[in-house]
C-alpha cells in the first residue's frame, strides 16, 4: 500500500478529476447527451491510463533536472522513494491499458492512438529545445476532447471538437507559462527553454493572458457551432471571470499565490465547462 501511495503521489492521480471533464465534454457533446455506460467506462479508463502514462514518462525524463531543482527535489524519483525501473513498469502497464481501452472503443480511435502516444511520451522532452513546449503540453492535454468525440462518433468531421481542442490547448499553455515562472532562473541555468526563461516573467504573463483570451473565444465558437443553450453561455462568462482571476493572482515579481491558481481555479474551470456544456444541450 505504501508503494501504491507513492505511485499515486508521483503521477498526481488526484488531479485526474480535473482532467476527466474534458474527455467527458467531448463524450456528451458528440453523443448529444449520455452515450451509455460502456462508452463512459472505456473513455474513463483511456483517460486515466493516458494521463498516468504521460506523467510516468515525464517523471522519468525530468528526474535528473528534478534532483537539481530545489522546488522538485522532494518528488518520489529524485528523493529515492521509488526506482526508475518501477516507474517504467507503471508506464508500460498504463500504456497497455490505454491500448486496451482504445481497442474497445472503435477502430478509428485505435488508428489515432500511435500519434497520441507520441505526444504523450514526447511532450516532456520539448522543453530541451523549444519554448513552444507550453503549447505542446496544451495540445497533448487537449487531445482528450477529440479523442472522446472520436470514441463516440468514429469521426472528427465536425468543427466543434477542433474548437474545443484549441480551447484546452491555449488554456493549458497559458497556465503552463504562469507555472513555469517558478523555475525561470533554474531553466536558464540548465539551458532549458520556456517563455519565462527566454523572454522573462513579465512577457510570459502577458502571453498567458493572450492565450486565455483565445481559449474563451474558441470555447464560445464551439458552443455557437453546437447551438448550446443559455447554461453554456453563463458557464463561459464564469470561465472568463475565473481566468481573469487566475491571471490576477500572479505578478512578475510575486508568485506566492501560484499554487492557489493551479489547484483551485483550474479545477473549477474544467468542471464548469463540462457541466455548463452538458446542461446547454437540454436548455
Amino acid at each position: 500500500m505504501k508503494r501504491v501511495s507513492v505511485f499515486l503521489e508521483m503521477v498526481k492521480f488526484e488531479h485526474t478529476i480535473f482532467a476527466l471533464p474534458f474527455a467527458y465534454l467531448g463524450m456528451v457533446l458528440a453523443a448529444g447527451g449520455w452515450p451509455g455506460w460502456t462508452k463512459f467506462f472505456w473513455i474513463t479508463v483511456a483517460m486515466a491510463a493516458a494521463r498516468t502514462f504521460a506523467f510516468a514518462v515525464n517523471r522519468l525524463a525530468d528526474r535528473f533536472y528534478d534532483a537539481r531543482n530545489p522546488r522538485t527535489t522532494g518528488r518520489a524519483l529524485p528523493a529515492g522513494r521509488i526506482s526508475p525501473g518501477a516507474v517504467v513498469v507503471l508506464a508500460l502497464v498504463a500504456l497497455a491499458l490505454l491500448i486496451l481501452a482504445a481497442s474497445r472503443l472503435n477502430r478509428f480511435v485505435l488508428a489515432l492512438l500511435p500519434g497520441a502516444v507520441i505526444f504523450l511520451a514526447g511532450y516532456s522532452y520539448t522543453k530541451r529545445f523549444t519554448w513552444t513546449s507550453h503549447w505542446v503540453l496544451g495540445f497533448t492535454d487537449g487531445m482528450a476532447v477529440p479523442g472522446a468525440w472520436a470514441a463516440v462518433t468514429g469521426s472528427l468531421a465536425d468543427p466543434a471538437p477542433w474548437l474545443l481542442w484549441l480551447t484546452v490547448t491555449t488554456w493549458m499553455a497559458g497556465f503552463d507559462m504562469i507555472y513555469a515562472c517558478q523555475d525561470t532562473e533554474f531553466d536558464r541555468a540548465e539551458g532549458l527553454y520556456s517563455i519565462p526563461a527566454c523572454f522573462g516573467n513579465a512577457t510570459a504573463l502577458r502571453w498567458a493572458k493572450i492565450n486565455h483570451i483565445v481559449a474563451v473565444v474558441a470555447l464560445a465558437a464551439a458552443g455557437w457551432s453546437l447551438g448550446l443553450g443559455w447554461p453554456f453561455w453563463v458557464g463561459t462568462i464564469a470561465v472568463a471571470g475565473l481566468l481573469w482571476y487566475e491571471n490576477s493572482l500572479v505578478k512578475p515579481d510575486d508568485l506566492s499565490r501560484l499554487n492557489l491558481a493551479f489547484f483551485n481555479v483550474n479545477g473549477y474551470i474544467s468542471i464548469l465547462i463540462f457541466v455548463s456544456a452538458w446542461l446547454g444541450l437540454y436548455v
